[in-house]
């Protein structure tokens, strides 16, 4: 007999249930969706991962996936605090559009931020999660070491700012004993602060030696004095020692640096002699103040000495005074107009630049959608954007003629109109009568055929905007794409399934055929038992006939592992055969991508000869 058992075969890990879904006509029905449970696990991995990062918001339960994962993304690349030109603006249940916008500008965002792992836009709203997690877990990571970075400059200026804020009780009495001695030393510094004694009442000397001297002299400190003071004692330390006058060239010396001093001395001048006297450039940056004003004042000034000699009375003062009082008055309401004037001023300017700054935001956020929509446009749908082109050009022209059909009609009407009233007010009720009827017959005909016409150039429309609204767009086609990749699952796991089934029943199907064939054997070995071992001639025939149905079993057996070696070598050139299409489908990919980036590339030269 062969060995031929019960053989498992493992169900396909996937799993279906009902779901509530929106048809074509807008109506609600119920679905089988097919779940993985791959990709359930590999969620519930990025759900802990992302609760474990800090995104608690992935516990709720009322959040779709789509939520969850994508809203953690964009917490993950605000927490890393990268410097993005994209607006990472997430909300829960977005449009079908707005999600497919949010992805794009997310996997945009990922190669600047030196992401390994490369993801489509298809892969995140298709929720494969599979592909999405390496792109999760990266970021987290990212996230993580941001944080913990941000976490010791804070914790360290925290430190800093505490120690400069709040001292040590030991740092304290050192910065109260520090600073104890720094008063200490201003107090010393205030008390023995050069004092001016004296001031040149003429030019400075030209000599470099003789201005310092002469500006020493005016804080009586003579350093000359000091030098010779201190040359004179070093020589009289010697003289002390030699027993030797001084020499002839140090008193020499001294005498002539007495006389130089004396002589800028004599250009000095009490300190208390030139208090009340005002120098030249203390005069000339009053002048160069206000030129005019002075010179206003001093007019008034001479008018007021004039009227004051001729007068002399306290009256004329008086006036004078109250005069003086009303121009200040005045200048200073026209300082306080000039100064609201020039905060208005201010403001507007403030408010231009606003301005300015958004249009310019608003312009380059069209150039850049202008850019996006000139990249999407391909060799494949030139014709239906060419089409839709002409659609809605032909649309517009509809409604241009629409408007001006009506504007049209509204002045026949306001004609036709001061026409009846004029027939009214003119005609009797006996006269034109028949005139005016025939005249507002023929005008209600028209205007009924106007109607119709308005009515056909509607239908037209409509039936323009049914064609247009007919043509998807790059929504509907995505999820159209997402529709029948689901459906394509579904088929495939469907016919795996039924493929399982058959081959589980074919094996069952021999294992019973094999069991049965067993027993029918064992049935007669026991049934010929007995009379076969009463005679000896019947014992050498029943272990020959045994002999040969071992001998059988053996041959079946050898067939049947025969027939195995070759499904196994069938399997191994399958499995072969799968290697290299694999093989063959990522170099096609990579082929494909490859071109895609030498097709971009041709696009920015051919836009960049058309632009030069």
């Amino acid at each position: 007999m062969s060995g031929i058992g019960n053989v498992f075969y493992p169900r396909p890990r996937s799993s279906s249930k009902l779901s509530t879904r929106i048809d074509a006509d807008g109506k609600e029905v119920e679905v089988e969706v097919r779940e993985d449970e791959e990709q359930k696990i590999k969620l519930q991995e990025i759900v802990d991962l992302l609760v474990a990062a800090g995104y608690f918001r992935a516990r709720i339960k009322g959040l779709s996936p789509f939520d969850k994962v994508v809203g953690g993304m964009t917490w993950c690349i605000e927490t890393c605090n990268f410097d993005v030109d994209v607006d990472l603006l997430f909300q829960e249940n977005l449009t079908i559009g707005q999600k497919i916008a949010l992805t794009e500008k997310i996997v945009a965002v990922l190669p600047e931020m030196k992401c390994p792992h490369r993801i489509e836009p298809h892969q995140i709203q298709g929720l494969d999660f599979i592909h999405i997690f390496p792109v999760i877990q990266w970021l987290v990571k990212r996230s993580v070491e941001t944080r913990e970075e941000m976490g010791d400059f804070v914790r360290s200026f925290a430190v800093s700012q505490f120690h400069k804020l709040c001292p040590l009780p030991e740092e304290q009495a050192v910065l109260a004993q520090q600073e104890s001695i720094l008063r200490n030393i201003r107090t010393i510094k205030d008390v023995y602060r050069p004092q001016r004694r004296f001031r040149r009442k003429d030019a400075p000397p030209e000599e470099e030696e003789s201005r310092v001297q002469s500006t020493l002299l005016e804080y009586g400190y003579n350093i000359s004095a000091v030098s010779l003071s201190a040359t004179a004692e070093s020589a009289g330390d010697t003289n002390e020692e030699t027993g030797q006058p001084m020499s002839p060239e140090t008193q020499e010396t001294q005498r002539l640096e007495e006389q130089r001093i004396e002589i800028l001395m004599k250009s000095m001048a009490q300190m208390g002699e030139q208090e009340s006297r005002l120098t030249a450039g203390i005069v000339g940056n009053i002048v160069n103040l206000q030129a005019q004003e002075i010179a206003r004042a001093a007019e008034r000034y001479a008018e007021l000495q004039a009227e004051e000699r001729g007068s002399g009375s306290p009256s004329s003062q008086a006036r004078a005074l109250v005069a003086l009082e009303k121009q200040k008055a005045a200048l200073e309401e026209r300082e306080l107009k000039l100064q609201k004037e020039k905060e208005r001023l201010e403001a507007a300017i403030q408010q231009e630049s606003a301005q300015l700054h958004q249009v310019r935001a608003a312009h380059n956020q069209v150039d850049q959608v202008l850019k996006e929509l000139e990249a999407l446009e391909t060799d494949e749908n030139q014709g239906i954007l060419r089409k839709l082109q002409a659609l809605v050009i032909l649309n517009e022209s509809l409604k241009q003629q629409e408007l001006e059909f009506r504007e049209q009609c509204k002045l026949e009407l306001g004609k036709l109109q001061k026409l009846v009233e004029g027939a009214q007010e003119s005609a009797t009720p006996d006269e034109d009568s028949d005139q005016v009827t025939i005249q507002y017959e023929e005008e209600r005909e028209r205007v009924q055929k106007l109607r119709l016409l308005l009515a056909k150039r509607n239908r037209s429309i409509a039936a323009l905007q049914r064609q247009l609204d007919e043509v998807p767009g790059r929504a509907e086609l995505a999820q159209y794409q997402r529709r029948f990749l689901e459906l394509y699952n579904q088929v495939a796991a469907k016919h795996k399934e039924t493929k399982q089934f058959y081959t589980l029943y074919n094996t069952l199907d021999d294992t019973k055929l094999y069991l049965s064939k067993e027993l029918t054997l064992l049935n007669s070995i026991l049934d010929n038992y007995t009379e076969a071992m009463s005679s000896t001639s019947g014992k050498e025939q029943f272990m020959k006939q045994f002999d040969a149905i071992v001998e059988g079993i053996k041959q079946n057996k050898a067939k049947v592992e025969r027939r195995r070696t070759e499904e196994r070598q069938r399997r191994d050139k399958l499995s072969q055969q799968l290697l290299s299409l694999v093989e063959q489908q990522r170099r096609y990919v990579a082929a494909v991508r490859q071109l895609t980036i030498e097709c971009r590339r041709n696009e920015a030269l051919l836009a960049q000869l058309r632009g030069t």
